[in-house]
């Protein structure tokens, strides 16, 4: 029987990308790497590639600092791990599945970091049966995401790594700095060299620090770097635009995107983000979190309703409740912020563009 994921893994999303840029990849590969750097590059970032029958266009996956991805996949070529930080919803996630799918062809070796996260969740634990019946043996063992790493050569992602215990996280130093991992329990058998290949990508979000805060000797086994939110609102739209197509496609949403409307809700949150307007009027921006990610849901949330109860029409109240669950969501004070921005600069806006104007006639539901 076939099996129909809601949400395909990044090599499985782009298997035939990955395919033809590996068949037609002339650069240099790190050892046991799937792509070279440049084809890496080619896969996130977009671009043209020569084939027997002529030029294709790979589509770019990652909007933001081109130089940024750049620095992310040298890092992973020279061995170093990488610690992608930045805001909620900065898409932090998406560049360290898009980076493990094409520099390994394995995106879903992944630890999700919790105040629960054991030891054994990273390393590895035991199926007490067979523990019981046959001693501490290879056949006993249960491999984590690290051992699977280390042993097949390909990258672990570790999520919200702040989010888990200091010690939990502390288990992770010597393994990144002797690339050895032992298991008492094997006794001779159980030194685990990792191969070629092996590395830790780790997230963490800004709002988390101080959680649990990585200790020095930890941060040094990484390179930083920073995912900023889209400061750019065509940009933003545009990521708007394609995830919602995405997203629609894989709900069997068979209706098109309506660029305006994702337009005047990238503008919403880019201004709300930023506290200030496009005519350069100072507001006060909401303590919730207005990422790229959040105006996807909320633009998704839309149609979605359009296609089940509206007949395909999109109704910008439904836009505006959505909107307030999603600004108002952790702090209740964010609800005048939100009102007030509606009672000013999308009144203002409403008076010279109609789709503006219905916009704001919705500021009733804001309760």
């Amino acid at each position: 029987m076939e099996k129909i994921s809601i949400k395909p893994p990044v090599e499985v999303r782009y298997a035939d990308e990955l395919a033809l840029l590996a068949r037609y990849d002339t650069g240099k590969r790190p050892e046991n790497w799937k792509l070279s750097p440049q084809a890496v590059r080619t896969f996130i970032l977009g671009g043209k590639i020569r084939t027997d029958t002529g030029t294709v266009e790979i589509p770019k996956k990652f909007y933001g600092n081109d130089a940024l991805v750049e620095r992310c996949i040298i890092t992973l070529a020279g061995n170093r791990g990488l610690m992608l930080v930045g805001e909620p919803g900065t898409a932090k996630t998406m560049l360290s599945e898009l980076l493990s799918a094409g520099c390994c062809g394995v995106s879903t070796n992944t630890v999700q970091g919790t105040a629960g996260t054991t030891e054994d969740m990273i390393k590895y634990s035991w199926n007490y049966a067979l523990l019981l019946s046959k001693g501490a043996c290879r056949e006993a063992l249960v491999p984590s995401p690290l051992l699977v790493g280390m042993e097949r050569g390909i990258f672990a992602r570790f999520e919200e790594i702040t989010r888990t215990p200091a010690e939990i996280q502390d288990s992770l130093i010597s393994v990144m700095s002797d690339q050895i991992l032992i298991i008492p329990e094997l006794a001779d058998d159980g030194i685990i060299l990792a191969k070629p290949g092996f590395n830790i990508i780790g997230t963490a979000n800004t709002r988390d620090k101080g959680v649990n805060e990585m200790s020095g000797a930890l941060k040094r086994r990484f390179n930083f770097e920073t995912v900023e939110p889209v400061k750019d609102v065509r940009l933003e739209k545009e990521i708007i635009v394609r995830e919602a197509q995405n997203l629609a496609k894989a709900g069997n949403i068979d209706m098109p995107v309506d660029t305006d409307v994702a337009e005047l809700l990238a503008v919403t949150y880019h201004e709300l983000r930023e506290g200030i307007t496009e005519k350069g009027t100072r507001i006060d921006k909401p303590t919730a979190v207005m990422s790229t990610a959040e105006a996807v849901s909320v633009y998704y949330q839309t149609i979605s309703h359009a296609w089940y109860y509206g007949n395909g029409k999109i109704d910008l109240g439904v836009m505006t409740e959505s909107l307030l669950g999603a600004v108002c969501k952790e702090n209740k004070d964010d609800l005048e912020k939100l009102k007030s921005y509606f009672r000013t600069v999308v009144k203002e806006k409403g008076k010279g563009n109609g789709l503006w104007k219905k916009y704001s006639e919705t500021a009733k539901l804001l309760k």
